[in-house]
């Protein structure tokens, strides 16, 4: 195939509405189907949701069996290097079936696209991809999907700066009890290691008024549990100009009637304030869960990474929290092998969290990042030393995890059930306010249902019970 870059007008979100109408006089003739596959954080599967939304939209009806899909679009994450080997491996898989069917769409998607030269390298290695965007544009597939339609070359449409919040896209969510709500884009931390703020765009607030409005309709729909997603919901409002911070937001979410339990993530250290300390513990609904990403417990390492804080700050923190919301369980993010990490560094963190006593500890090893300072930094760190440093701290952290929830034990906990558990179809599962997984027996269907479970058996990362 000979395929070149074409580009597409730009357009409003008003005129979007031609491209839906064009493309669903060629979908309601030809019954076709969509498969989306998404990588990486919650803010990607949101991300996936509208993606499924505007497709539902446009005359097209999702199937789970990739074979039978006559769109296949790849939402692309490309915070670990592991994420994007598997874009590539599964892209290159489906030459063969473009041969086969040629008329099938391939689009590929999201955070990865945003890195530079990404995009020239997949038309260059995979030249039967059909379209190609960004973050910044998610809200014109429309106009890009009809461009790949009506096109032999490759859709290609990157921007490089973020634009204004486009609102009233439309959603498709995954049935449950449970929703995710964005309430800002992007990030202005700019941690050494991550490639986010170069990808998502700087911090972009929703305004209230739409978040709120969102947060009712979901609560009339059903569902119990709202997810505040971004990626530093501690510095929501601060770019509203209107003195409106994200503890104003936790304060009238609490209001709306029918929403049973709040969360949120992610937060940044340096920017939780005592005021949502504050609201967190005076509020009914808000959840006594707190995912406070660490990364290192080394001053030496925090600072290289510019994280702006040290780890007495962070558990001066913590033990805050924990005076004012006793029932609080702290969950976190830890980097093992970062650039420069001595032994003695790395004895830092592991003295950190024997200290702090997470309930549980996303830890990674460091991956490389073309574009961020890290990757350009000296003394790499060997990945058998990584390895062995992330093995021990997986260790330490699985050892006060199992701790940790025995004392769970025969204790009676409220769960918001979410169905039947995906591990044993012969129970239910769901989730205490402190996050838990609990798995349970019921003599009928309680999903949706707020329930009454003692607890008769503690594991590592999950706890079992019976219905009282």
């Amino acid at each position: 195939m000979n395929r070149q870059n074409i580009d597409i007008p730009q357009t409003s979100i008003e005129d979007q509405r031609r491209y839906i109408a064009e493309i669903n006089e060629i979908t309601s003739k030809k019954d076709l189907k969509y498969h989306i596959i998404t990588y990486g954080c919650q803010m990607n599967v949101h991300d996936s949701e509208k993606l499924a939304g505007m497709l539902n939209t446009m005359g097209y009806t999702e199937t789970l069996e990739q074979n039978k899909a006559d769109l296949i679009l790849f939402n692309t994450c490309c915070v670990r290097e592991n994420a994007e080997l598997k874009v590539y491996g599964n892209v290159g898989s489906l030459y063969t079936s473009k041969q086969q069917n040629p008329n099938m769409i391939i689009g590929i998607c999201g955070c990865m696209m945003q890195q530079e030269d990404i995009s020239h390298y997949i038309v260059k290695k995979f030249p039967f991809v059909d379209l190609i965007f960004g973050t910044h544009n998610l809200h014109h597939f429309p106009r890009l999907l009809w461009g790949a339609l009506h096109s032999s070359h490759t859709v290609v449409e990157i921007l490089d700066k973020e634009g204004l919040i486009v609102e009233d896209i439309p959603l498709t969510r995954n049935l449950g009890v449970s929703a995710w709500t964005t309430i800002m884009y992007g990030c202005n931390n700019f941690c050494s290691y991550c490639i986010v703020p170069y990808v998502r765009g700087r911090e972009r607030s929703r305004q209230p008024i739409d978040i709120i409005s969102e947060i009712k309709q979901l609560s009339e729909d059903g569902y119990k549990e709202i997810t505040l997603l971004g990626q530093n919901v501690n510095s929501y409002g601060k770019d509203l100009g209107k003195h409106y911070y994200f503890s104003d937001l936790l304060r009238e979410i609490d209001d709306i009637d029918g929403i049973e339990r709040v969360r949120f993530m992610t937060s940044h250290p340096k920017d939780l304030s005592k005021d949502l300390i504050m609201a967190m513990a005076e509020s009914e609904k808000v959840c006594e869960h707190l995912h406070l990403p660490i990364q290192s417990g080394s001053n030496n390492v925090l600072k290289t990474m510019n994280r702006g804080y040290t780890r007495e700050e962070y558990m001066d923190l913590v033990n805050l929290i924990r005076e004012k919301i006793p029932q609080i369980a702290v969950t976190t993010d830890i980097i093992v092998g970062f650039p420069g990490e001595t032994d003695i560094d790395f004895a830092h963190t592991l003295d950190v969290v024997n200290k702090m006593e997470f309930d549980s500890a996303y830890t990674f090893m460091y991956s490389q990042r073309t574009g961020t300072p890290a990757a350009k930094m000296d003394n790499q760190i060997d990945n058998k030393t990584m390895k062995a440093r992330l093995q021990a701290l997986m260790e330490l952290q699985n050892k006060i995890s199992r701790n940790i929830n025995s004392r769970a034990h025969n204790q009676i906990v409220e769960v918001l059930v979410e169905g039947l558990s995906k591990n044993r179809n012969d129970m239910f599962s769901g989730r205490t306010r402190s996050n838990k997984l609990v798995n349970f027996a019921a003599p009928y269907d309680v999903t949706g249902k707020i329930v009454q479970i003692k607890v008769n058996k503690a594991k590592t990362w999950t706890l079992e019970g019976v219905m009282v």
